[in-house]
């Protein structure tokens, strides 16, 4: 188990170190706290700290961590200028000491401090949390000069303000964001090379080419430099990456009303309307990764026996190997291997062809039927949450064939595979399993699927996975 999270934390910091280095941030700040509470101490006193002295501090940092905790000073700080996070940091900084200031004297233990030692608490913490920031946007363009998580990207628009999204992505690049090219909108055969600067960034085509260029380059993020205007442009970029596990972005041209819109983010000083965004981003990353890790290794610890039976079922139920092994996508439409035991007799389908199982399926095994049933072909999938393809909670994945016949004619098919899929998910414990023989029974699913990565909490993780447990391994559309 320690080896499989080591990798996943060694993968969150190559290809969204973010993540790692929101968590080690906080902690970095309850550090700078603790340490100028005890500096201000030690440099007005001239002694160290005492039990009482540890106590006042503990609850000054306790309080920072409330205060910190709860407001959004840890999304991913990509998105926001230096000046503008140091002027939160004065503000919620306030906030968390003026709390410790008044706990102190509601205590009746703020007579004992000197305003000096609060001085320089306030002012060393403050000067600590800032510095903080500054070094940690210094090793992050260190970083993202020698090629760590940085995004690919392209630009959509051959304006002015295209050149601009081009040109301070190239001087700023501590937010870690490698244009390839620009998309031109124009449906003419006009010389497009006038649009930019020559040396702004190369023209790679129409929007016709863009969802292929997407594909074919691993391409993480679409930028849409384009006016709120040109909405059936924006509306075409859209539908063409529909199937796409890209990022989105609008740059509306804003810049002169930024302090009178302050719903819109920023990337590196810009205004931006994120238009479609991962849902497992951040904090939220790592959190999902221990929690699978965790809960796999706890439930295979308590189903081993079980598994050793059905093991032993499924080999004298016919011949044929114990596991079943299919291809299915993953998180970013990367193709992975599920496992689930044998359900069936050993056959062989037609070339690119899936036939799910029906009721009363002659392929369906005496004992296969009971663990399909049951829902307990699916525990070899829990190996499969340790290895780090799949969540124990997430969109139920699909067979490959499946994916291609519905892409085109569900709406949103293919965003359910910007999170790892699951062995159990929100659409199954609301009775949404087994034969999905029709366009609307999927369009349900994918809403249910949508749902959940909209709203996904660890709480509600936990829930679904009890769900499970009470309603979710019986079910009269499993079979």
């Amino acid at each position: 188990m320690m080896s499989t999270v080591r990798d996943e934390i060694r993968a969150v910091s190559t290809s969204n170190y973010t993540a790692l280095f929101s968590v080690l941030l906080q902690v970095s700040d309850l550090a700078v706290v603790g340490l100028a509470g005890a500096a201000a101490h030690w440099f007005r006193f001239g002694k160290a700290l005492g039990l009482d002295d540890i106590r006042k501090i503990a609850i000054g940092v306790i309080l920072t961590a409330l205060v910190f905790g709860s407001s959004s000073l840890y999304r991913n700080w990509r998105s926001i200028g230096l000046l503008s996070e140091s002027l939160r940091i004065v503000r919620i900084w306030s906030v968390a000491f003026g709390a410790t200031v008044v706990l102190a004297v509601a205590l009746k233990f703020a007579n004992e401090l000197s305003r000096i030692w609060w001085a320089l608490w306030y002012a060393g913490g403050l000067a600590g949390l800032v510095g903080l920031r500054v070094a940690c946007r210094k090793v992050a363009t260190s970083l993202r000069k020698a090629g760590v998580d940085v995004r690919r990207a392209v630009v959509v628009g051959g304006t002015p303000l295209a050149g601009r999204v081009i040109d301070t992505f190239r001087k700023e690049q501590w937010a870690g964001i490698e244009v390839q090219g620009w998309f031109t909108t124009l449906d003419t055969n006009a010389p497009m090379e006038a649009l930019l600067a020559p040396d702004a960034s190369p023209c790679l085509g129409s929007l016709d080419g863009l969802a292929r260029y997407v594909e074919a380059n691993s391409i993480q993020e679409v930028w849409l430099a384009l006016p709120l205007s040109e909405q059936s442009k924006i509306d075409r970029v859209i539908a063409s990456l529909r199937h796409s596990t890209a990022d989105i972005k609008l740059v509306p041209d804003l810049f002169d009303l930024q302090l009178l819109n302050q719903s819109v983010g920023q990337v590196a000083g810009m205004p931006v309307i994120s238009l479609r965004a991962s849902p497992m981003d951040g904090n939220a990353r790592l959190v999902k990764a221990l929690e699978d890790r965790i809960l796999a290794s706890l439930i295979l610890l308590v189903i081993a026996p079980l598994l050793v039976l059905l093991a032993i079922g499924v080999k004298l139920s016919s011949p044929g190997p114990v596991l079943f092994r299919q291809r299915r996508h993953g998180r970013d439409g990367q193709e992975i291997e599920v496992w689930k035991f044998r359900s069936m007799r050993v056959h062989q389908e037609a070339a690119g062809k899936v036939t799910q199982a029906t009721r009363d399926d002659l392929r369906v095994t005496r004992f296969g039927r009971f663990l399909r049933r049951t829902s307990l072909d699916e525990l070899p999938q829990f190996f499969n949450v340790l290895q780090g393809t799949m969540s124990v909670v997430g969109p139920r994945p699909h067979a490959i064939a499946h994916n291609h016949q519905y892409m085109g004619v569900v709406k949103d098919y293919m965003q359910r595979h910007r999170v790892k899929p699951g062995i159990t998910g929100w659409a199954q414990v609301n009775g949404l399993r087994g034969e999905t023989n029709t366009a609307e029974k999927m369009q349900a699913r994918i809403e249910h699927d949508l749902t959940y990565m909209q709203n996904w909490s660890l709480v509600g993780d936990l829930k679904i996975v009890a769900l499970t447990v009470v309603k979710g391994f019986f079910g009269r559309n499993a079979y």
